[in-house]
């Protein structure tokens, strides 16, 4: 079977990728490892391409027009090596640079940013906790989304001041405080919690334990990944023989593998495991 990216009005004319599937994730820095452990496990055998900005990290607080500048940097460093797509692993990024880095890649490159996953924790119409950075938590971004979907849901924006920076150098101590802060300031009623920071979704398990009763934890990865398939007219194929481990690229540097603190998260084992002969 063969395989062309969509066509769009005024596109450069179709590539044709035969049966590959080559995708590229870009993110400040270790968010990414949830979505791409998300592609991972529906395309066992899509080639992967890591770009972060270890250099630049964190974003979060950077000027707007910083982020953007940084985020294309990124962006561009994984487009040398020429995947389908560019999936934009990061909430601030999503938020800030998603127009200046579809502009720049489209249409030859699609582009999936990230949103977090408000609609679908509030379909069952209870109460939901948004767990984001402190910029985040608050702006008219999240507001925004909170108007146009969380619908008769009752929302409590939770900010999590130290939780991606814990997350992002495996720092135990530093996330358990964290998230025990962030528990702390989530209403006893909530149902649902949606992790709006990629890194969050790395310690999922911490964030149910330290909640301490049954609920439901929306993040974005599952969704980012089957969308990212489908633009690139894709299915998944979990029994495919995985692909070797992806290509890792640091502030525009090739690097052989991640960051050591990367490497104590389940996803990163998944995506740097050995590959079976084949």
């Amino acid at each position: 079977m063969r395989r062309s990216l969509p066509h769009r009005t005024g596109s450069a004319r179709p590539v044709d990728y035969g049966d590959r599937v080559k995708i590229a994730l870009m993110d400040s820095g270790i968010g990414l490892l949830a979505a791409a452990a998300a592609v991972r496990r529906q395309r066992p055998d899509a080639e992967l391409v890591l770009s972060s900005d270890p250099d630049g990290l964190p974003w979060g607080p950077r000027t707007p027009e910083d982020v953007t500048r940084r985020a294309l940097a990124t962006a561009r460093a994984a487009l040398a090596h020429g995947p389908q797509a560019l999936i934009v692993a990061c909430n601030t990024a999503s938020v800030h640079a998603l127009p200046a880095i579809r502009a720049a890649l489209e249409p030859a490159v699609p582009v999936i940013g990230t949103v977090p996953a408000i609609k679908p924790a509030a379909a069952g119409g209870g109460s939901v906790a948004i767990w984001a950075t402190p910029a985040t938590t608050g702006s008219p971004y999240q507001r925004g989304l909170i108007r146009d979907f969380a619908g008769a849901a009752a929302v409590t924006e939770v900010p999590c001041p130290g939780l991606a920076d814990a997350v992002q150098w495996a720092d135990g101590p530093g996330i358990e405080r964290a998230v025990a802060a962030a528990a702390a300031r989530t209403p006893g009623d909530v149902t649902d919690i949606v992790l709006g920071c990629t890194h969050y979704e790395l310690v999922a398990d911490r964030i149910s334990a330290a909640v301490g009763r049954p609920v439901a934890l929306h993040g974005s990865a599952g969704a980012v990944a089957a969308q990212t398939l489908r633009r690139i007219g894709a299915t998944d194929a979990p029994g495919a023989v995985p692909a070797g481990p992806p290509a890792v690229v640091l502030s525009g540097r090739a690097a052989d593998t991640l960051p050591p603190e990367a490497l104590g998260y389940a996803e990163a084992r998944l995506l740097f495991a050995a590959v079976p002969t084949r």
